[in-house]
């Protein structure tokens, strides 16, 4: 029998269990299904990690119960349907964590974080292996189901190293980069051509590579993106702020000049010698 659990948890569960009341319930969240809060998800994760970023207790604490909420709620309408609740959500991921590490809950011993990593990949390929009995294409079909909850830059990033790891891959730096120009020239000619659908493939395909790109040179391109959004946002704030928010009707070359203000300002106050005579 699973444990009780606690009041904190209890109360969210009943909370939600009122939002999705068919006679006095909230008439928004009896709407939501599985797929319809599938963007609230990935969003509310999201916002987990820029509050992490942001180093933010009080932030990563609202965040992270916005996404337990998420989780809750879809363990409310799953319940609703009779297919499976939280205690059924808890219960899994429990004994997932047992079985994957019998360094603590068994006899096996992993002394190290790599040792670790090497029995839970071990395990996790053996409980594939047989959730996979017979496929022709068990990478694709493990990659499928691993990427397919994921940002399409994280899943692009899982991919590339699962096939690299499986053999598939260039002999060196100076491949990636071809492959790159490659994508890149294919891209131009699809937008000259007018062909939107043949262009968004395009582009695809040259996101795809230069993540190829980050994974040779070991760097996060989602780490790398989300400190490009941050970078533009102080600097236009800055822009924003000298035209007093009024951006229209300006000139490019104003525009630029006030960016490159910006870009420099900034330097200068992150500059070690900043402040000093």
């Amino acid at each position: 029998m699973a444990n009780a659990p606690s009041d904190a948890i209890q109360r969210l569960i009943d909370v939600v269990a009122q939002l999705r009341d068919p006679t006095t319930g909230c008439p928004w969240d009896l709407e939501q299904t599985h797929a319809s809060l599938v963007p609230y998800v990935l969003e509310e994760a999201h916002e987990v990690a820029d509050a992490i970023r942001q180093g933010s207790d009080a932030e990563m604490k609202e965040e992270l119960g916005d996404l337990l909420l998420q989780v809750v709620l879809h363990a409310q309408i799953a319940w609703e349907q009779q297919r499976f609740d939280l205690d059924a959500i808890a219960d899994g991921i429990s004994d997932k964590l047992i079985r994957r590490h019998p360094h603590v809950f068994g006899d096996a011993v992993a002394s190290t974080s790599d040792e670790v990593r090497r029995s839970w990949e071990a395990i996790k390929l053996q409980e594939q292996a047989e959730a996979l009995a017979g496929s022709s294409s068990p990478l694709s079909d493990r990659l499928r189901t691993k990427v397919r909850g994921l940002p399409a830059l994280a899943g692009a990033m899982t991919i590339s190293k699962k096939a690299a790891k499986a053999g598939f891959e260039w002999d060196d730096m100076a491949g990636v980069w071809e492959k790159v120009h490659e994508e890149l020239d294919e891209l131009k000619e699809a937008v000259a051509n007018g062909d939107k659908g043949h262009a968004q493939e395009e582009l695809g395909d040259l996101l795809f590579t230069l993540v190829n790109v980050a994974r040779w040179c070991s760097i996060e391109p989602e780490e790398g993106l989300a400190g490009t959004n941050q970078r533009f946002l102080d600097r236009f704030s800055r822009v924003e702020a000298a035209l007093e928010g009024d951006l229209q009707g300006r000139s490019i070359n104003e525009l630029e000049a006030l960016w490159k203000q910006a870009k420099a300002a900034i330097r200068a106050e992150h500059s070690p010698t900043s402040g000093s005579d």
